[in-house]
């Protein structure tokens, strides 16, 4: 946590800046020759605001105050309030003021129609720090800052992104799926950049084709990126790809290079046994995640490029075990969210609007960060109201028409109201309760809520004759699926009893359709992984996640299903190139060996203490840092001997 006294550059209304870069996240996806910008209702950010900070000067100071935007500097000196008594003056912006000595109190108006209204307060004695307040002329608060903008040299407008250089592994004359000629240009690893072509003796304008996969690149008409009518230099548009298809041109006509684009957050795990299957897992599953983190957790890297709100919940859940960064996690949070007065489930999705709840938690689990929960919880009590207006007479929430009940992309009879909804309420109703406990308010609305709907989720959703939760009590149908019953386990909402019967049941039951997204396989595996069946969780870890290996994966996909046939494997939403073969939720290996196999947990919040208690049996060697948030454990396994040391963060 930064300290009261330190600068911290770049200042904004508070969410601003997160939601700001969220909408041009969100309108950032494009789809064979058109944009498709975000579908659900995103919120704006304030276009003008007000700084302030009054202080007590000994002597006489100078300061400068920086912005994005049009406004003034007010100067007050002899009082913070504007009486008859108190000497105001007005400066313009980006000219050095003089203040002092005694009480002053300098006031920013900053206002930006395009952009983003932010200030960095230059000087000795008066700059930028966490004393500023913000307000948008309705509310006042403390003002909002990234370490991401720290420097004044930095833009708060724009991505700072870094870049590296890349070259093509190989160029290949090759025949389109159309039976054209020209170059495949195959990458080594997912670019997520630009594209720099140099052409010599070619006639005409090429065609370029970017694609996930080869056959992809090779399809022009149905790849979902492509740029016409290139001539030499950079193509300037921010593209995902591992694969070039350049039409009309061979191999000798041009030279390919890459930039690929990112936010630097440096990985602190690692991973060596000697098992190489699952070294190779773990560093692909890291791989994927870098992929999909910058300025927030993104689904994939290829085709939606949004911020979606039951991805980012695992996110959250992974970051602990990768990166250890949480300014990823509040600027997702914040930017999913959104202003108050919330109307619309996030992404239209109802479980997604109570995992964002939830991943509000885990931000305070991970890092004790109680100046956020309060900064944040106006925001989390105003969407569980929104949640709890669409409930029945039973408690059950249900979906409106403009809502969608997502879950998984499985077969769930969703007729009337759906069992995992009901436990994903129960559960955001306690992480309500929680965080008004930390904050000294009332949580007995959330506490009686949970208790009645724990009640009737049990009276009519769980069956005695199937040993489990049914989907859907209303449809007659008693259809069992994984999902509401992963969930029970998951958040711990059942006994013993009904714990082992969902086991026997529905886990470890054959008979019940199998999850085929890594989305739900995070569940099921850390659900086994609990209960004490990590043989179960290694042999399908390797076996799901080593199966897209086996298919050529370099990160890992969106959907996975190994009876499905090769030639459709990149298929999804009935298109043939759908499925995002670089997808967050494919991450979930890396967080399940970190916390069940090598044992690293939180014992309380901010990892004020944890424990590192590696399980003997599934290594001959091993060699694992696992983050910690200054620092890491390293775990060796030697000799058939754990050790463990903690190893502090050093300064560069």
């Amino acid at each position: 946590m930064m300290k009261k006294t330190e600068q911290i550059g770049w200042m904004w209304y508070p969410g601003d800046m997160e939601i700001y870069h969220g909408m041009l996240q969100n309108f950032s996806r494009e789809e064979r020759g058109y944009n498709w910008p975000a579908y659900w209702h995103t919120d704006g950010w304030n276009h003008r605001v007000v700084f302030e900070r009054t202080l007590e000067l000994e002597e006489e100071t100078v300061f400068t105050v920086h912005a994005r935007g049009i406004g003034n500097v007010t100067l007050r000196e002899g009082g913070k309030d504007r009486d008859i008594n108190v000497n105001e003056v007005k400066y313009p912006l980006e000219k050095e003021v003089k203040a002092g000595p005694g009480t002053v109190t300098v006031s920013v108006l900053t206002g930006n129609i395009q952009g983003l209204p932010c200030i960095y307060v230059e000087g000795e004695k008066i700059h930028s720090d966490p004393y500023w307040t913000a307000s948008n002329m309705l509310d006042t608060a403390p003002a909002g800052w990234s370490p991401l903008f720290a420097d004044l040299s930095s833009d708060p407008e724009t991505v700072p992104y870094k870049s590296r250089s890349v070259s093509p592994a190989g160029l290949e004359n090759r025949l389109s799926l159309q039976e054209n000629s020209g170059v495949l240009v195959t990458f080594t690893q997912v670019v997520n950049g630009y594209v720099n072509l140099e052409f010599t003796g070619t006639e005409g304008s090429p065609l370029v084709c970017y694609g996930e996969s080869e056959k992809e690149a090779l399809d022009e008409e149905w790849c979902y990126y492509f740029e016409r009518n290139v001539s030499d230099g950079t193509i300037g548009t921010r593209r995902a790809f591992r694969y070039l298809f350049i039409k009309g041109v061979t191999k000798d006509q041009v030279q390919v290079s890459a930039v690929h684009t990112y936010i630097d957050i440096p990985v602190k795990a690692s991973f060596r046994s000697d098992d190489e299957l699952l070294n190779r897992i773990f560093d692909t599953a890291v791989e994927t995640f870098r992929q999909c983190s910058g300025m927030f957790f993104i689904d994939g890297i290829k085709r939606d490029r949004w911020v979606w709100s039951g991805d980012a919940y695992q996110s959250y859940v992974v970051n602990p075990y990768i990166f250890f960064d949480p300014e990823i996690n509040k600027r997702t949070l914040l930017s999913l969210r959104g202003n108050l007065g919330i109307q619309q489930h996030l992404n239209t999705i109802v479980d997604y609007s109570l995992l964002w709840i939830m991943g509000v938690w885990h931000q305070y689990q991970m890092t004790a960060d109680l100046a956020f929960v309060r900064d944040i919880y106006d925001k989390a009590a105003d969407l569980m109201d929104l949640c709890r207006k669409q409930t029945n007479d039973l408690g059950f929430i249900y979906g409106r028409k403009q809502d969608w009940i997502f879950i998984d992309w499985a077969n769930i009879d969703k007729t009337g109201t759906t069992a995992a909804e009901q436990v994903l309420l129960v559960q955001a109703y306690d992480v309500m309760a929680r965080l008004s406990d930390l904050l000294e308010k009332d949580g007995s609305v959330y506490r009686e809520a949970k208790t009645r709907l724990n009640e009737n989720l049990l009276k009519y959703f769980w069956s005695e004759e199937k040993g489990a939760f049914i989907d859907s009590y209303e449809s007659g149908k008693n259809h069992v699926s994984r999902h509401a019953n992963l969930f029970a386990v998951f958040f711990d909402l059942v006994d013993e009893e009904r714990q082992q019967k969902i086991l026997d049941n529905v886990i470890l039951n054959d008979e019940i359709p199998a999850i085929t997204t890594p989305y739900f396989k995070f569940f099921e595996l850390d659900v086994l992984a609990k209960t004490g069946h990590l043989e179960e969780v290694m042999k399908r870890m390797k076996e799901y996640w080593g199966g897209m290996l086996e298919r050529g994966a370099v990160t890992f996909w969106e959907e996975f299903d190994p009876a499905q046939d090769e030639a459709a494997q990149y298929g999804m939403y009935s298109d043939p190139y759908g499925k995002s073969l670089c997808h967050a939720w494919g991450a979930s290996p890396v967080y399940l060996l970190g916390k069940y196999f090598l044992g690293v947990k939180p014992a309380s919040p901010g990892y004020k203490s944890w424990t590192a208690d590696p399980v003997p049996g599934f290594f001959k060697e091993l060699d694992a840092y696992v983050p910690l948030p200054e620092g890491r454990v390293h775990i060796v396994l030697k000799n058939g001997e754990f050790t463990s040391e903690y190893v502090p963060d050093t300064e560069e």
